[in-house]
């Protein structure tokens, strides 16, 4: 891994305006925001995900190249894509950051790091099945389901009113995060956004 080679930011979530406001779709909104930053439009990528490619940190060559990217597979088949982009823009695995919703923290809070198991989460299993389990995640905390309501039915809804109030807030929080950990590395970001 050099300073030269580029970083793949990948949120996740799932195509289309039914699921755009859902839970599940929250790395979406972080890339989106992202990508407004990077002064960049998402365009159609042959692996199926829609790409913007830009730089963060300094301005011109001294910042670092990042192609951000949505897959537009469902959640549990993101792997293809991602493989497909990690090859073609070839991106070290350890170049490539994740953006997903969390279930196991709470709504709001972040937590970046590297490895790991899915915990469940069908879009992380399916990346680690395609690219092994060394890439760094963004992990969004959403909460657990209220009451007895099923954790597919939850990630599928989406953010509560409540939720909206500060939504904008924590994605960029988690935009900056992304950016950080970038530009920083992993321990640095870490220690100014892990909540």
């Amino acid at each position: 891994m050099t300073d030269a080679d580029p970083w793949l930011v990948v949120g996740l979530g799932n195509p289309g305006p039914e699921y755009a406001a859902n839970r599940h779709n929250v790395g979406f909104m972080v890339a989106d925001l992202l990508a407004e930053r990077m002064r960049g439009r998402f365009k159609a990528h042959k692996s199926r995900a829609q790409v913007v490619e830009g730089r963060v940190g300094a301005p011109g060559p001294a910042g670092r190249r990042v192609v951000v990217a949505k897959p537009m597979s469902f959640m549990n088949v993101s792997g293809g894509p991602v493989t497909a982009l990690r090859d073609f823009y070839k991106v070290p695995v350890s170049n490539i950051v994740v953006i997903h919703d969390e279930l196991d923290i709470d709504y709001g809070a972040l937590r970046l790091k590297s490895g790991g198991g899915d915990n469940g989460h069908n879009g992380l299993k399916s990346i680690t099945k395609s690219s092994g389990p060394d890439y760094h995640r963004v992990r969004f905390g959403i909460g657990r389901p209220p009451g007895r309501m099923q954790v597919a039915d939850f990630v599928l809804k989406d953010f509560s009113s409540a939720e909206r109030k500060e939504l904008g807030y924590f994605v960029d929080r988690s935009a900056d995060a992304v950016e950080a950990l970038v530009i920083e590395g992993l321990e640095r970001a870490q220690s100014t956004y892990n909540t």
